[in-house]
C-alpha cells in the first residue's frame, strides 16, 4: 500500500534525476537521492536549482537534501525513479532486488526501449513502468539543472500508475499516461537521434539546428530508422505537433522556412544541448548505442543495414575516445551519408 504522501527515491541522480528530484521536493514530495560522490559534495554544497525555458524556478536548500551513496538508502521507498543510464540498468536491477520494500514501485525514466523489461526480470513481484523524458536537462554546475526544450513526460499506463499522477502534477510534471508506451519511446527516440549529431557539432542544439546539413544528417538517420519501423510495422505515437513521419521532409527545408515552423513543433532555448555532448564533456561513456545503435539492431532484425546511424555510433565511440567534436555541417553531412 503506497503511503498518501510517498517517499520517492531518485536513484542514479544525475541531471534528469536532479532535476525532476527536485522539483517534486521543492513542491512538497519527501525525496531521497541516491547517486556518484561527485555530484553528492556538489548538491551538498549548492543545492538544487531547478529552471526551465519558460522561466519557471525552484529551489532545494543543501540542509533540505538527503543524497546517500550506499544503495541500501532505497530501502524506504514507496516509489523509486531510475534514472541511471540504459548500460547500468542490470546492475541497478541487481542492486534493487534484495533492498525494495514489497509494493515499492519502480519508474524507468531512461533513454532507450528495454530498461523496464530488464528491471522486471530482476523485480519479480514488484510493479516497474517504462517511463518517457521528452526534454533536455543541462547540468550548468553547482546544482544547477535546466529545462531546456518542450515536451511532456510520460508513462505507461498500469494500475500502479495512479499513485504517481497527484505527485507529479503539483511539481508542474504531470504525466502524459500511454496504453503503448514502447511507440512512445521509439518516437522519442526518433527525435534523439539528434543526440549525437548535436555532440558531434560541438554546438548548442539551437545552433546546431539553425543549420540545414546538420538537419539534414538527422533527416538522413530518422528516413532511415522510419523505413525500418515500417517494415517492421512497429507503431509511432506524435509527440509534438508533427507526424513523425513528416519529421525529415520538415528537416530538410531551408533555413528560412524550418525556422517559422520549428517554433510552432518545438520550443528549445539558447542554453540547451544533447545529453551525449554532457556525456562527452564528463568523459562518460555515452548511451549512443541505446538511441541509434537500436536503430542498428531493428536493420540486422530484418536482414538489412542502418549506414546512417551505424556511421554516426562509429562517430561517437570515436569522440569518446578523443576524436573529433567540431564538426562544420557539410563535412558531418557527407561523413554520415557516404556510405548509404
Amino acid at each position: 500500500m503506497i503511503a498518501t504522501e510517498p517517499e520517492i527515491c531518485v536513484y542514479g541522480a544525475g541531471s534528469v534525476g536532479c532535476y525532476i528530484g527536485g522539483r517534486l521536493q521543492a513542491t512538497g514530495s519527501r525525496v531521497h537521492f541516491i547517486g556518484r560522490a561527485r555530484q553528492r559534495d556538489a548538491l551538498l554544497a549548492h543545492g538544487i536549482r531547478c529552471s526551465d525555458l519558460d522561466g519557471a524556478a525552484f529551489r532545494v536548500e543543501p540542509q533540505q537534501l538527503r543524497y546517500s551513496l550506499n544503495p541500501a538508502a532505497v530501502g524506504g521507498a514507496d516509489i523509486v525513479l531510475l534514472t541511471v543510464k540504459s548500460a547500468d540498468t542490470d546492475a541497478a536491477g541487481q542492486e534493487l532486488a534484495s533492498r525494495l520494500k514489497p509494493g515499492a514501485i519502480v519508474v524507468s525514466l531512461q533513454n532507450g526501449l528495454r530498461n523496464a523489461d530488464q528491471l522486471r526480470r530482476w523485480l519479480a513481484g514488484h510493479p516497474v513502468l517504462a517511463g518517457m523524458v521528452p526534454f533536455n536537462v543541462l547540468a550548468r554546475g553547482d546544482g544547477q539543472f535546466h529545462h531546456g526544450s518542450s515536451g511532456q513526460l510520460a508513462i505507461e499506463d498500469q494500475p500502479a500508475t495512479a499513485a504517481l499522477t497527484a505527485v507529479f502534477a503539483r511539481a508542474g510534471l504531470p504525466l502524459a499516461v500511454h496504453a503503448d508506451i514502447r511507440a512512445v519511446q521509439w518516437s522519442k527516440l526518433l527525435l534523439n537521434l539528434n543526440n549525437a549529431i548535436n555532440a558531434l557539432s560541438g554546438q548548442t542544439l539551437r545552433e546546431e539546428l539553425s543549420q540545414r546539413d546538420f538537419r539534414r544528417c538527422l533527416a538522413a538517420a530518422q528516413a532511415e530508422a522510419l523505413a525500418l519501423l515500417a517494415a517492421a510495422g512497429i507503431p509511432l505515437a506524435q509527440l509534438t505537433k508533427v507526424r513523425p513521419q513528416w519529421l525529415p521532409a520538415l528537416l530538410r527545408l531551408p533555413d528560412f522556412l524550418f525556422r517559422r515552423l520549428a517554433r510552432q513543433m518545438v520550443a528549445i532555448d539558447p542554453l540547451a544541448r544533447s545529453s551525449t555532448w554532457e556525456d562527452l564533456e564528463a568523459g562518460r561513456h555515452t548511451e549512443v548505442d541505446y538511441i541509434n545503435g537500436e536503430v542498428v539492431a531493428l536493420a540486422a532484425t530484418l536482414g538489412r543495414q542502418a549506414p546512417v546511424n551505424a556511421r554516426l555510433v562509429q562517430l561517437i565511440r570515436a569522440a569518446e575516445a578523443g576524436g573529433r567534436r567540431d564538426w562544420q555541417a557539410a563535412e558531418l553531412y557527407r561523413a554520415v551519408t557516404a556510405a548509404r
